[in-house]
């Protein structure tokens, strides 16, 4: 097991290149000791449900960095260890989550292990999703929902936490990147085992056709194909918005991946981890393949489309996979139609969606929606309100609602919520 006093961790330390996030001192007299990247108000609140949601009676203390446990037990602190989110140390001992964060091959705090895999747009924090399958009360073993995947970062954190997840999309882009992120840790040495073969016959042909396209073919492992085909993806991409040379994106690409991919392996044996089962499929979240009160929990973030062309910012990877765009455009949510009727169907769309994760949860049990309010040809799109006043059409109850500032969408978004529904028992 790993050693939580922090030798291996100081070791680990001096051989990557950490930055501000992590800091590896450890508050002796504190019971809690809030990361050190929680800075935002809303990220305060998080972290008070959790603790809250795991059974904590507390106070927050020296300047809202620190938290005095009242009923602190030795079973609280071990489920504070395993599962919490925006906690560095119980005592003097480090979180599986900051553990976690360490295998980081980025510059940004979010994107440690897979999370970094494919510049998709409107993504989750992972750490927020962490947290709120601690609020809702997901348990190991579990199944959580996820009618939206996108790029699988609930899939991936569900899967770190013990929880089943059920993801789908109506994008093939966002299974395949939901699989390579939650299952290629478990062919990692048949991955690497290829890698000097498919660099040896690197030439642009990889892209039009010759030696490398044949390579990936040959490939009988769809799991080790997958990955092979998003490092290709990753390098359109790439090119596509930083015109980069592909032969060279292509390798830089390829060896991040594996590492990464590498990363997850060892640190799920370190801490060690025990995974939760991942199912990834093509599915329409307006009518879900699933029985009726079946899911332990929901949490997903409904497509910015209106907000966020989704087609469009993909369209090098979506035409590469196969997809025939104009196809794909009648069936996304939010990009069907113009002016105020393509608002009048994402409604739709959306009802439609929120009326089947009422018939698939398990009464009693929570649905976390995260949307905001987008500008849409000058005007605001009330999306906070209506999704409210949908799910409570549905059966929904209201418990919370965590106001989020957001960053990086264009001005086009300045807020979210994280909304919290419970299903009528």
């Amino acid at each position: 097991m790993t050693d939580r006093k922090g030798k291996i961790m100081l070791k680990r330390a001096e051989d990557v290149q950490n930055f501000w996030a992590y800091d590896f001192n450890i508050k002796k007299d504190s019971d809690l000791t809030l990361l050190d990247n929680a800075q935002f108000i809303y990220e305060l609140s998080l972290a008070e449900l959790e603790l809250g949601a795991l059974g904590a009676e507390f106070e927050v203390t020296n300047g809202l960095r620190e938290f005095k446990i009242r009923n602190r037990t030795k079973e609280l602190d071990k489920q504070i260890l395993h599962r919490a989110a925006y906690f560095k140390t119980v005592g003097e001992l480090y979180t599986d989550y900051f553990q976690l964060i360490q295998k980081n091959r980025t510059r940004s705090v979010n994107q440690y292990l897979t999370h970094w895999i494919y510049p998709y747009k409107g993504k989750f924090h992972p750490q927020m999703i962490r947290a709120l399958m601690n609020i809702i009360g997901l348990k190991k073993g579990d199944t959580v929902f996820e009618p939206f995947s996108g790029s699988g970062t609930a899939a991936l954190e569900a899967q770190l936490m013990g929880i089943n997840c059920i993801g789908i999309d109506i994008s093939p882009l966002c299974i395949l990147l939901g699989n390579v992120k939650t299952q290629s840790y478990r062919y990692i040495e048949e991955i690497e085992k290829l890698k000097d073969l498919v660099i040896e016959n690197l030439s642009p042909s990889i892209f039009n056709g010759g030696k490398t396209k044949d390579i990936f073919e040959s490939m009988q492992n769809d799991v080790v194909k997958d990955f092979y085909i998003v490092a290709k993806l990753l390098t359109i991409s790439d090119n596509a918005r930083r015109g980069r040379k592909f032969e060279q994106a292509f390798v830089k690409n390829l060896n991040r991946m594996i590492d990464s991919t590498r990363d997850f392996k060892e640190i799920v044996e370190e801490i060690p981890l025990d995974l939760g089962k991942i199912e990834m499929k093509l599915g329409d979240s307006r009518k879900v393949e699933l029985p009726d009160n079946s899911i332990d929990g929901i949490i997903t973030s409904p497509p910015y489309s209106i907000a966020l062309d989704y087609v469009e910012n993909d369209a090098h990877s979506l035409e590469e996979l196969g997809s025939d765009l104009t196809k794909i455009r009648e069936e996304f949510i939010g990009v069907r139609g113009n002016g105020q009727n393509r608002v009048t169907l994402y409604n739709n769309d959306m009802r439609a969606s929120y009326a089947e994760m009422y018939r698939v949860l398990k009464p009693g049990r929570f649905a976390v929606i995260v949307v905001g309010n987008a500008t849409y040809q000058g005007k605001e799109v009330k999306t906070v309100e209506f999704t409210i006043n949908f799910m409570d059409d549905m059966g929904f109850e209201l418990v919370k609602n965590v106001h989020k500032l957001i960053f990086g969408l264009y001005n086009i978004m300045k807020s979210e919520n994280i909304l919290i529904f419970k299903k009528s028992n």
